[in-house]
């Protein structure tokens, strides 16, 4: 099959296009011919090496962990599927080797749920690791409940877009920042868009003068210092950028595979109530500028690499 990989840790230029063996299918996986695959900075991350302390590489690597794409066998064991069955998966395993920059990928079963019929291919793709970030952050690490008011940094990124939307599905009130070309997207998206830069805190006070009730931050570093101070009483603080949190008296988050959250968001995205922007979609060959593209940290949405 043909695949994106690289060899050795590096910038996206050590990534290479090619024929791969096709991977093998264990008892409880399931074989995806990838239709699209998203990128997240986790990826070239990975492939830089800075997650090397605590992830098995085994070279060549294909990157990737986001997929679409359908059903073409099933392991021994697998009774969820079945061939032609269209599903979504945050393909993570527990070393670094086999991903979703390929026509194929052997994905466990705990990794998948079905599809949304609302969205297609490239836009689904976009949905796993962001959205499972997103989800996972809001009803677990800061247990949002209706009536709260939620604060979002970088809320107009891919997982930012995607927190935006849950949280108003949770029937929580939402700020989002942002630069001021993505305020009209957020207003869309039915949060209250506040500016980054000098005079961010005051202009929040401005919207909640009694604080928020829950800050989820997507960015770190000084967004993530000055968010404590913008907490109502027995305000909870989430990050899934920063590990600075803890000593804010936050929590860390890192997303993982979940079936049943995975479910939870294509409901959501098949009652109209999430949908994925899409930024840029390139073909697997150019998977480097896809990740170029995601690297430089500005895109509205989800980069997104589509398996012809």
């Amino acid at each position: 099959m043909k695949a994106i990989t690289y060899r050795t840790y590096g910038s996206p230029d050590v990534l290479e296009y090619g024929d791969v063996p096709e991977p093998k299918l264990g008892a409880d996986a399931v074989l995806v011919k990838v239709r699209a695959a998203s990128v997240n900075p986790v990826d070239w991350k990975i492939q830089a090496g800075y997650l090397d302390g605590v992830m098995d590489a085994v070279f060549p690597v294909i990157p990737g962990w986001d997929v679409a794409g359908v059903v073409e066998k099933v392991g021994v064991g697998v009774t969820e599927y079945a061939p032609g069955d269209e599903v979504i998966g945050y393909v993570r395993e527990d070393m670094v080797g086999r991903g979703t920059f390929a026509e194929y990928v052997a994905a466990p079963v705990r990794t998948l749920a079905r599809k949304p019929a609302a969205l297609g291919f490239e836009q689904a793709a976009g949905l796993p690791l962001a959205g499972l970030t997103a989800y996972q952050a809001l009803t677990r690490a800061l247990e949002v409940k209706p009536g709260e008011t939620v604060l979002v940094h970088a809320a107009a990124g891919g997982v930012g877009s995607l927190a935006v939307q849950i949280a108003v599905a949770l029937g929580a009130r939402v700020i989002g920042t942002a630069g001021e070309q993505n305020h009209a997207y957020l207003r869309g998206l039915g949060a209250e868009p506040v500016t980054y830069g000098e005079g961010l805190a005051e202009r929040v006070r401005a919207l909640a003068p009694e604080g928020v009730d829950a800050v989820l931050d997507l960015i770190g570093g000084e967004a993530l210092q000055l968010s404590p101070g913008l907490l109502a009483e027995g305000g909870r603080l989430a990050s899934v950028a920063d590990g600075a949190v803890l000593a804010l008296g936050g929590r860390y988050v890192f997303v993982r595979p979940d079936t049943a959250d995975l479910t939870a968001l294509a409901d959501l995205a098949d009652s109209g109530r999430l949908s994925v922007e899409v930024a840029a979609t390139y073909p697997l060959e150019r998977a480097a500028d896809a990740q170029r593209l995601n690297a430089g940290g500005h895109t509205r949405g989800k980069v997104v690499v589509t398996v012809a």
